[in-house]
């Protein structure tokens, strides 16, 4: 490869790539540039060498895209949280759309060809729109700061006004930073100085309720900041510690302890509502999920003699959506908590036809089904790493009727899809725009078994 790095390289950019970068080729050889968008001539300087490709960073734009914008984000180019907000919002929904086709194409499931491939559902106000943040601390000439870590590196650009973080939240963590400051609690740094690591603020769109984790890696005194911060923000129900002395990226660690106020808030979507505790997942933007849940509902299409199982349940929520189209549903998730909100939620709710455990899919499944329990649907919604080789064998092997994959990783979907189609048929996949501004995107996936060829 004659490319060098700091070598300056005119490019026309092709297309743009899974994490909203514009790709181009120089001499035969791929370059990666952030920031740059499909169809522009550009002036860009090499960052780094691979072994296939180069990184670059853009320098100059000769000739724009008509569909390139001013972020409204004064910090847009310095948090890197955001990747595409230099997009027209519109042809940011048709780029999630290519993403899916992206991934498809590089992982080749048979007949993804003729897949059906839905146009992305976007959001009217696409701002403002996350109900949960988790923002780093540092402490900077004894002022804590609080925010997001720069692409590749330690770097924490400190977030006072986020544009798609909800403008209660922000509020919230800007006053937990000052009370950091006031109160002069330990946070932690590079330098082996041991204190908060992490702040959590996660708000309920139904009830407006907020819980907060604090990510400590030592035992702090928090009495008077809990008690300036309830007083300041009375909406604030849950206050919890979570000790994690790891030296690892992970954010949280095993042990959380509620130290303030109740143990979950009230959340609620679609005709439900249920409860969180503050390690809980649920999606990060509760408009567009009531979109996502009712497309999950649409794809899987149950009746009242199914028997359903939500692999990766969490508290329930998504599972809750069908729990009264179906003759029973069953879940489980790894965090023993969530699953105790899952069980208490159901109880609620007034459902008696639901069953949850502690526990991995890939080792419940088998279980269940070698002591009778069949079931005739199956819904999963994995984390971004996608669904686990055994949980893959597993369905493969059993393939209820009717399933749903709920994905939040376009890459790793594509690749499971290899698996899945040798099953069953795929009618089609509807992505929803989760993370407006992101080169991320939600999709959902309708699969049902496929029937043997007659002979």
């Amino acid at each position: 490869m004659s490319l060098k790095v700091k070598q300056k390289i005119p490019l026309k950019i092709k297309r743009m790539g899974i994490n909203g970068e514009g790709i181009g080729f120089y001499q035969k050889t791929l370059v990666f540039v952030p920031g740059a968008l499909k169809g522009e001539d550009i002036y860009c300087q090499v960052t780094s060498v691979k072994r296939n490709y180069v990184e670059a960073k853009l320098l100059e734009v000769h000739k724009k895209s008509k569909f390139r914008v001013v972020p409204d984000c004064t910090i847009y180019n310095e948090c890197g949280g955001c990747q595409i907000m230099h997009l027209h919002y519109d042809k940011q929904l048709e780029f999630k759309t290519d993403l899916l086709h992206q991934a498809l194409k590089k992982f080749a499931p048979a007949g993804y060809e003729n897949y059906e491939i839905r146009p992305t559902i976007g959001m009217q106000k696409p701002k403002y729109y996350r109900a949960k943040l988790q923002f780093q601390t540092r402490k900077f000439k004894g002022q804590v700061k609080a925010g997001l870590y720069a692409q590749n590196s330690h770097y924490l650009v400190e977030l006072k006004d986020c544009l798609v973080q909800d403008k209660e939240t922000q509020a919230i963590a800007n006053r937990i930073a000052e009370l950091l400051t006031y109160h002069q609690i330990p946070i932690t740094d590079e330098r082996k100085i041991l204190g908060v690591r992490t702040i959590m603020v996660r708000r309920a769109r139904k009830t407006g309720q907020v819980q907060i984790i604090i990510v400590t890696n030592r035992q702090l005194n928090l009495t008077q900041f809990v008690t300036d911060l309830v007083k300041d923000y009375p909406e604030v129900v849950t206050i919890a510690v979570n000790t994690n002395t790891a030296k690892t990226s992970e954010i949280y660690g095993d042990k959380t302890e509620i130290i303030w106020g109740q143990d979950s808030i009230g959340e609620g979507v679609l005709d439900y509502e249920f409860s969180l505790s503050p390690r809980a997942f649920y999606q990060l933007n509760p408009e567009q999920t009531e979109i996502l849940y009712s497309e999950a509902v649409k794809a899987l299409d149950v009746n009242e003699n199914d028997h359903l199982i939500d692999a990766y349940c969490g508290v329930g929520t998504i599972g809750f959506a069908f729990a009264k189209k179906v003759k029973s549903l069953r879940g489980m998730d790894i965090i023993p908590e969530a699953i105790e909100d899952a069980k208490e939620n159901a109880k609620r709710m007034g459902y008696t036809n639901t069953h949850y455990e502690v526990g991995t899919a890939e080792e419940i499944i088998p279980r269940w089904y070698k002591e009778g329990y069949r079931a005739d649907a199956l819904i999963v919604d994995p984390p971004r790493t996608g669904l686990d080789d055994k949980l893959l064998d597993t369905i493969v092997k059993y393939a209820p009727e009717k399933m749903v994959y709920v994905s939040c990783n376009v890459s790793t979907l594509a690749r499971d899809l290899v698996r899945l189609v040798e099953v069953y048929d795929l009618h089609y996949i509807q992505s929803v725009d989760m993370f407006p501004h992101t080169a991320r995107t939600e999709a959902v996936v309708k699969l049902t078994r496929r029937k043997p060829a007659s002979k």
